[in-house]
């Protein structure tokens, strides 16, 4: 069965994409830690992040570094953060926060609730410098 991920590369869910390829994509997450939390995800379904061919791994994460510059232009922060979990979908994506402290990259913490007009105006900016 089609992850949730595959849905929205497929085009079956909408996002908030923020930049894409033939090979991947990073769209908000909707349920984000800080404004401008992107998912970045290889098109092709594989569950878990080290079974990725080493060489699309290394492709992937050039292109969530490309994504992260983008975001660390438009987005007031320290750093991007990077998280890595793997359980929530079962389909390899990269968590990139921004962040001011270690304390931001808790995902215990209550989930942001932003307006779809705030999302859509934070994916242009991000996609606008990508």
């Amino acid at each position: 069965m089609p992850s949730i991920f595959t849905k929205i590369v497929n085009g079956e869910i909408s996002c908030y994409k923020v930049a894409e390829n033939d090979e991947f994509l990073a769209f908000l997450d909707i349920f984000p830690l800080a404004e401008g939390h992107t998912l970045v995800i290889p098109k092709r379904e594989t569950d878990y992040i080290f079974d990725i061919e080493s060489d699309e791994y290394a492709r992937l994460w050039q292109f969530a570094q490309k994504v992260a510059k983008s975001q660390k232009k438009v987005i007031t922060c320290e750093r991007i953060g990077v998280a890595v979990i793997g359980l929530e979908v079962p389909h390899a994506h990269i968590h990139l926060i921004p962040i001011n402290g270690v304390q931001d990259i808790n995902f215990s913490k209550p989930k942001l609730s932003l307006a779809k007009e705030e999302m859509q105006e934070i994916s242009n900016s991000i996609a606008e410098v990508f």
